[in-house]
Order: C-alpha cells, then sequence, then structure tokens
C-alpha cells in the first residue's frame, strides 16, 4: 500500500484550495483558468479471467485499426486502454477508452464497435464482471502523441450531499489545474482530467482526477508538488469535511498505452 495516498494529500491541497477561495472571489479565481469545450470520454471496465489476460491483449490489438481510422477521421481526440497494477477481489482488470468532443463523436465510435463484433469475441464472453460508463471533463490538458507502458492515477471522490454545486468546478480551477499544468509543462505528466459522470450510474457526487505519468517517476513527482504545497501554506492543516466524504475515497493505478490529438 502507497503510504501518501492522495486521500491524506488531497486533504492538504484542497484545504488550500478553500482557504484560497475564501481570500478572494470565486470569480475572480476562476477567470484565471479559460473555459473549455466538454470532452466526453467512453470506458468500457471488465473482469477477465488471469488465463485470458494473453487474449485480452491480443483483442486490444484487433480494435486498433477502428480507433485509428475514427482517430485519424477526427471523430475522436483520444484513445486508449489499461492494465490494473493494484488488483483487488471485486475489482476490474482492464478497460478500454475513448474521447471525443461530443457525444455524437463518442457513440459513432461505440456503433461501430458493435458492428464490428467485437464486444462478442470469446475474451470478453469469459469476464467475470463488465461495465460501461460515459465522463464528460471540462478541465483538461494533454500532451499530443502515442505512449505505452505508461502510468495512469486514477483518484475517485465523493462530494457531501450539502456541497455546493460548483464543488468540482471551484476546486478544480483554484487547485488541480493550476498544479496539473506545471507538471505538464515540466514533462512530468502527459495528460490529466477532471470527471464526473455524463450518465449517471453512480452516485451523483462522484468525481475523479485522472493523471496520465509519463513514467513512474512521475507518479512521485506529483507526491512530492502536493507535500511541498503543504509546507509552504500555514493553512495546510485546515480540514476539507464540508464539502468531500473522504472515507468514500479510492485510488486506481494502471499501465496504460494511450494515443492523444
Amino acid at each position: 500500500m502507497i503510504k501518501k495516498s492522495w486521500c491524506g494529500l488531497f486533504t492538504v491541497v484542497c484545504a488550500l484550495a478553500l482557504a484560497v477561495a475564501v481570500a478572494a472571489p470565486a470569480a475572480a479565481q476562476m477567470s484565471e483558468v479559460k473555459e473549455k469545450p466538454p470532452m466526453y470520454s467512453y470506458v468500457s471496465d471488465w473482469a477477465i479471467p488471469r488465463a485470458q489476460w494473453g487474449d485480452m491483449e491480443k483483442a486490444d490489438a484487433a480494435d486498433q485499426k477502428l480507433m485509428k481510422d475514427a482517430f485519424a477521421a477526427g471523430t475522436i481526440i483520444a484513445y486508449g486502454s489499461d492494465t490494473t497494477m493494484v488488483h483487488t477481489p471485486d475489482g476490474y482488470t482492464h478497460d478500454g477508452w475513448w474521447s471525443a468532443m461530443s457525444m455524437a463523436g463518442l457513440l459513432n465510435v461505440l456503433e461501430q464497435e458493435y458492428k464490428s463484433g467485437s464486444p462478442t469475441a470469446p475474451v470478453y464472453v469469459s469476464a467475470t464482471k463488465h461495465s460501461d460508463s460515459i465522463y464528460v471533463s471540462r478541465d483538461y490538458n494533454w500532451h499530443s502523441g502515442s505512449w505505452k507502458g505508461v502510468y495512469t492515477r486514477v483518484a475517485v471522490f465523493n462530494l457531501k450531499p450539502d456541497a455546493p454545486n460548483n464543488a468540482v468546478e471551484t476546486l478544480s480551477k483554484n487547485l488541480f489545474v493550476p498544479l496539473f499544468e506545471k507538471m505538464l509543462a515540466d514533462g512530468s505528466i502527459h495528460e490529466y482530467e477532471v470527471d464526473t459522470e455524463e450518465i449517471h450510474t453512480d452516485d451523483p457526487g462522484t468525481f475523479a482526477i485522472v493523471m496520465v505519468a509519463a513514467n513512474a517517476d512521475g507518479l512521485d513527482k506529483f507526491d512530492a508538488a502536493v507535500a511541498s504545497l503543504g509546507k509552504s501554506n500555514p493553512l495546510a492543516g485546515t480540514a476539507l469535511g464540508s464539502m468531500v466524504d473522504l472515507s468514500k475515497h479510492r485510488d486506481y493505478l494502471m499501465r496504460t498505452n494511450v494515443t492523444f490529438k
């Protein structure tokens, strides 16, 4: 287990964000981060028996032509696949995903997937569990290019029922975006996004912070950057409990193959 989890670090950095929000009008804080159009992502999660993991790699490779064609046509702006690095008894082992700047683009590729017959391939039929999700992000950025064997870190949180309606937006624009933009600029990460569900199949108060690290060192650099923020601000000890239920926080770590426009 990673001792310095996102939970503890997130408490520190969000305390900073709340302190900043109290010290200055929210509108002034958010004006520093330019509004972006929504980016939609379709994620298909699978729990595949260990004996079929090799077959899953082959199935992923077989899907590449469809993804590359949709990418080249501009229908999607990113695609990739992940394998879980930290397993749990009832968790997923693999996923495949793609992102588009419209729901139409997202579903166009999904329809092509169905027509190709890929979802009924034997390895997918062998899955012990499966689910699909559609997310939307309004805070994101990336480096253009393709990478194999990099690492994706995902932190999932739940807002408290009485959290303000713009809680995720406030935290993103005051805290997450500035931090990740610095890491993107120095090459520590290749992509970041803050996601909420567009089609709600989970708690509507759920949001996820996603980061694609350039390598394993990028994960350490993130932890160091957050720890440094906490030490440099005397208000870092403030509790976050007013907005986020940290008892429901979960982390995920995956090895990733990815392409960004």
